[in-house]
């Protein structure tokens, strides 16, 4: 379990195949800030780029870690299949502070960023989500992107039916310690819903089918 609250940035700077084809998956060896595996143990849940992954291997003394990535979660994620800059969340201790909200770490599909510009003192992000996601988008409701818990500001559905846009506000800080300050236009980003609304559109379906029985 994660909150959505980023605890540091990694850079993926290695890539190994783990077979022959693709339907094989890849060992990612990630770059840390110093100390930030510190307190991590094999077999601990870290979030990159909001994608709940195991660590399989510490190296302590070069700040660096792996973790190995099926073909499907690679086909189902972005941002984990290439080295670059991403977002790093350890996973919710009992004792920790909810400064974000709830997050799984399970990615329910990919957005596509449609703007990204600096207004005022903060930046405004757009994002489009795909049809299966947007009946879950909501004004002031939480949304996860990349790993990072946000605010939703606007919700506009498509003319086309094909999903939604929704509008984000980032504050400096957020563009500044985190790995979205690197988005434009066309960047495709990891997004998980609001757990709470899973848990509703259930309930929701189980009274549909109780009032037709």
């Amino acid at each position: 379990m994660f909150t959505g609250i980023i605890t540091g940035l990694g850079r993926i700077v290695d890539i190994q195949s783990l077979g022959s084809s693709s339907d094989h998956g890849k060992r990612l060896t990630i770059e840390t800030p110093a100390g930030y595996l510190s307190d991590v143990g094999l077999g601990d849940s870290i979030a990159l780029n909001g994608a709940c992954m195991t660590a399989v291997s510490l190296d302590l003394p070069a700040n660096r870690f792996t973790i190995d990535i099926s073909a499907e979660s690679l086909d189902k994620t972005s941002g984990l299949s290439e080295p670059g800059i991403i977002n790093l969340e350890k996973a919710l201790r009992a004792h920790d502070r909810l400064g974000g909200h709830i997050v799984s770490g399970h990615v329910d599909g990919i957005g596509t960023v449609t703007h990204f510009a600096e207004v005022g003192e903060s930046w405004e992000l757009r994002i489009q989500a795909p049809l299966e996601l947007a009946k879950y988008m909501a004004y002031k409701g939480s949304i996860t992107v990349n790993g990072v818990s946000l605010t939703v500001n606007r919700v506009q559905d498509l003319a086309d039916g094909k999903g939604c846009e929704i509008s984000i506000n980032l504050i400096p800080h957020t563009v500044e310690n985190t790995a979205l300050g690197q988005l434009k236009q066309g960047s495709r980003v990891n997004l998980e819903i609001d757990l709470i609304a899973r848990y509703v559109e259930r309930m929701l379906q189980d009274t549909g089918k109780n009032q037709h029985q």
